[in-house]
């Protein structure tokens, strides 16, 4: 017998637990060791070993592989029994896909303990208690209590429920909510009609219920399906996409280079060993070994940095896309105010204070108050909390219990409740004023009830508008005697208004006019009266005073295009619903924006999912909206929203500094092995220098880059346009530009060392000019300021990377042992000079560029430039 054909009586004796106390601590302990923690088993998380051959998959190490296979060819022809490049160039393959499985279970373990920050809840009893516990510690006979807005986490049985409807569409794809009651059902009925059942994965829409679990974890109904499916590898960020596009044009771009320098080796008769050695190296200078893992590594440094800013981002993708937000839309209570609700007034028809309406206002809540502590939602605390403070509210509530509920929905702009009086019923009804004046046709003044006349109805809205002038929120309360226990929600009598005041917090201000600064348009989507939404957007800087409000009435009318139309001029929108909000989204990425929406409730959801970016609210947003949203705050703050963007676009901009580092390192490197070769000459580089510069030299000062402090100007220019390319800005030119000469240096040092000593002293001088050289510019490269201007020290992580790798470099030219497996020589006298010179180059350089781009450079400074080979672009440069 299932639990849906079963009263609520026999469903808790079969789960041996007690409906008024739920189970004991000990019992729940018990049996989660006998049914496992209540979670859904996908694909087995791949182990160590998998992580560490996927590494092997990127198409660069692939070409490394063929490479080190080349080298080892050539050495077994000619005889030799070192082996020493396919070893080295092994070893460090092997010891990059060491680091790569390691940042990887890093990331991993960051992002699997920010989503565990964010993890849903269920409310239970335990011991007879109420207490909240991590929906993966629910066990069968657990009793849930379940609120409007709560996902729920397991499959349970309800025993009791008020004007209950779920939302089931992932689990049985009916799209309109499932109407919920507690009696038992035939044994037979699809699940779809188990109308007493709640199920896990599932929301309650509206109402709240008392339930006990029946199921957990995969016996769960939406168990049973993840159990038939492999669960959806995370996809690659765009970002990631692109470099992994720009990773295989440049392996492609190497292999080709390869052949042909192959086949003009032959042709000019060159020995074949000799070809392919410099096949070898000409393939090891085009790959950036460390790119992948840099890139993943800043992201999630990036990840974890916002999460310590109150910004927990579920997916790396969110990083990128929040960086380019062009729209911020944003719920007024709670976000951009205080959510600490307070009553300031309260009028009756005539203007004069109506302590009965407050009254009848706090019996119509739910809010719950205890000594004098008050909980519940903002509003509806407010109002018990002020009515206390005037009389017992306990005392009215024993006098007047409460026996049937309508709860507050979206839709209907209002909440009624039924209480039993002495003689009969009592209705209380309070909502929205411009709603509840339409139910009703009479009205309350000095103890008298009057006709509702239409002059009357112009006077309370009049009232109404003064109030909301005055940024109150307003709310109407109205009653209805009853013979009988039904609701009737017309023919009310009007009591009075209640005017709340929630005060914008103090940061609010500052954080949208840094989102103005920024290109960012900042948009409020309320449910408030137009008349009060519009006063605190004007408060906090939103909208001036000529500034448009939309109501939701008028966006009814509206088609897509009148609205995608009107969203371009308008800030505040006011008493919207769940559909006018999702509306509102599209309509401005419809115009290209790129949107992030704010929201807490079920009712953003939609909207929430219908952004590019959902960001919900860690203290008081729902489960639902936290499923929905990409980034989740944990102090439900407007200013951690702007913050976060700015921590997004200092975190692609990092990205952009290392990979810029890196692909200019890599074309200086690319531009030696080819203009040696076609000038006839021996190789510069030996494959194993090229990577020791590439991933040890090179990476280091990569890393330290996608740790620096993001720019303070980052918010005060305009989003990156959407659909912009990474390249764009110029940073194409500016790799090909530095690539050359990082190039230039390097090849002129191997010049001068066959001047001065040979091919080995050459080799030794291309070496160091080209190792130190790049430290240096990964120093130049922090910022587009010239370095006296940025600072020296203020990224401590380059302050130890660049001395680091300058005693790594110097340690390989001054140890015996490490001379002889890099193939290096001493430097000395005019050798070591030149070589140090030749390393400032490229610092030089791109310091100089820079003092052309960003301030007047004295004279002096502009004839040295004047004279450089790439003069002829100085004037596209200072456009830029």
């Amino acid at each position: 017998m299932q639990e849906h054909s079963m009263t609520p009586q026999q469903v808790c004796e079969a789960l041996q637990t007690d409906p008024a106390r739920g189970l004991t601590a000990h019992q729940a302990r018990q049996r989660q060791e006998t049914y496992g923690k209540n979670e859904l088993r996908g694909k087995k998380q791949t182990n160590v070993v998998s992580r560490f051959l996927a590494q092997f998959k990127d198409f660069m190490i692939l070409i490394l592989l063929l490479a080190a296979a080349a080298s080892f060819v050539t050495a077994r022809i000619r005889g030799e029994t070192g082996y020493t490049d396919s070893a080295v160039i092994l070893g460090i393959v092997i010891l990059n896909a060491v680091v790569g499985t390691v940042q990887e279970t890093k990331a991993q373990n960051a992002l699997r303990a920010l989503r565990e920050m964010a993890a849903p809840h269920a409310s239970v009893l335990r011991d007879g208690r109420r207490c909240r516990v991590p929906t993966q510690e629910l066990v069968p006979g657990d009793v849930l209590l379940v609120q409007a807005g709560d996902r729920i986490g397991a499959d349970a049985r309800i025993l009791e429920c008020v004007s209950a409807s779920a939302q089931e569409s992932a689990l049985t794809g009916e799209s309109e909510p499932a109407e919920k009651q507690s009696g038992a059902l035939e044994e037979n009925c699809a699940t779809a009609d188990r109308t007493n059942m709640l199920f896990a994965a599932t929301e309650l829409l509206t109402g709240h219920c008392t339930a006990v679990v029946c199921r957990t974890g995969m016996q769960t109904e939406i168990g049973k399906i993840a159990g038939m499916l492999d669960r959806e590898q995370t996809p690659k960020t765009p970002l990631q996409i692109k470099l992994a596009k720009v990773s295989r044009v440049l392996g492609a771009l190497a292999l080709c280079i390869c052949g042909v320098i192959f086949l003009l080796g032959v042709r000019r008769h060159v020995p074949v060993l000799d070809s392919f050695l410099l096949s070898v190296s000409l393939a090891v200078a085009a790959i950036p070994e460390g790119l992948p893992a840099i890139v993943t590594v800043v992201l999630s440094l990036g990840v974890q940095r916002m999460a310590k800013r109150g910004a927990i981002l579920t997916s790396l993708p969110a990083v990128e896309t929040l960086g380019s937000a062009t729209v911020i839309c944003s719920d007024k209570t709670g976000t951009l105010t205080q959510n600490r609700m307070r009553v300031e007034r309260t009028e009756n028809a005539d203007g004069a204070e109506s302590p009965q309406a407050l009254s009848m206002a706090a019996l119509c809540c739910n809010a719950v108050q205890d000594g004098e502590d008050v909980s519940g939602e903002p509003t509806e605390a407010a109002l018990l909390a002020a009515a206390s403070a005037r009389g017992d509210v306990s005392a009215l509530r024993k006098a007047y219990p409460r026996v049937r509920e309508l709860p507050f929905d979206s839709t209907r702009k209002r909440m009624t409740t039924l209480h039993r009086t002495g003689d009969g019923y009592l209705q209380i009804t309070k909502g929205a004023p411009d709603v509840l004046s339409e139910l009703c046709d009479t009205y309350r003044t000095g103890g008298r009830d009057l006709p509702l006349t239409q002059a009357m109805r112009a006077r309370l809205a009049a009232q109404n508008r003064a109030m909301a002038a005055d940024a109150l929120r307003v709310l109407a309360v109205a009653c209805r005697r009853r013979k009988d226990d039904t609701i009737e929600e017309e023919s009310l009598t009007f009591l009075g208004f209640v005017g709340l005041s929630d005060p914008p917090r103090p940061e609010t201000a500052d954080a949208v006019a840094d989102c103005k600064r920024a290109g960012i348009v900042p948009v409020m989507i309320t449910g408030d009266h137009a008349v009060t939404a519009k006063a605190v957007a004007k408060r906090i800087g939103v909208c001036g005073e000529d500034g448009t409000v939309l109501s939701g009435s008028e966006i009814e009318k509206m088609d897509d295009t009148a609205l995608q139309n009107a969203v371009g001029n308008c800030r505040v929108f006011a008493r919207v619903t769940p559909e006018h909000k999702v509306r509102i989204v599209r309509a401005f990425r419809a115009r290209g924006e790129i949107v992030a929406m704010t929201g807490d409730g079920v009712n953003d959801a939609p909207a929430l999912k219908a952004a590019d970016i959902g960001c919900a609210m860690g203290r008081g947003g729902t489960d639902v909206a936290k499923g929905a949203a990409d980034m989740i705050l944990t102090d439900d703050n407007f200013a951690t929203i702007v913050d976060a963007v700015a921590q997004g676009r200092g975190v692609y901009d990092n990205i952009r500094k290392a990979v810029h580092f890196l692909l200019s390192s890599n074309i200086g490197e690319i531009l030696v092995v080819l203009a040696s070769t076609l000038l006839g000459m021996p190789s510069p580089l030996l494959p194993i220098q090229l990577l020791w510069v590439n991933l040890v030299t090179d990476s280091l000062p990569a890393l330290a880059l996608g740790t620096e402090p993001r720019d303070e100007d980052c918010m005060r220019r305009p989003p990156l346009p959407a659909g912009a390319g990474f390249f764009s800005g110029g940073l194409a030119l500016d790799v090909a530009l530095e690539g050359g000469i990082v190039g230039a240096a390097t090849l002129l040092a191997f010049l001068s060392g066959l001047r001065l000593g040979g091919v080995a002293l050459a080799r030794t001088m291309a070496f160091s000019v080209l190792s130190f050289g790049e430290i240096l510019y990964a120093i130049s490269m922090r910022s587009p300021l010239p370095v006296r201007r940025a600072g020296l020290w203020t990224n401590k992580k380059m302050v130890w990377a660049a001395p680091l790798c300058i005693l790594l470099q110097a340690a390989v030219l001054t140890l015996p042992t490490l001379r002889i497996l890099f193939q290096v020589v001493p430097l000395q006298g005019a050798a070591l000079w030149q070589t140090l010179l030749l390393s400032a180059l490229p610092f030089c350089a791109t310091e100089s560029l820079k003092l052309v781009r960003t301030e007047k450079p004295p004279r002096r400074l502009v004839g040295f430039v004047g004279k450089l080979p790439f003069a002829a672009l100085r004037r596209k440069v200072r456009l830029k």
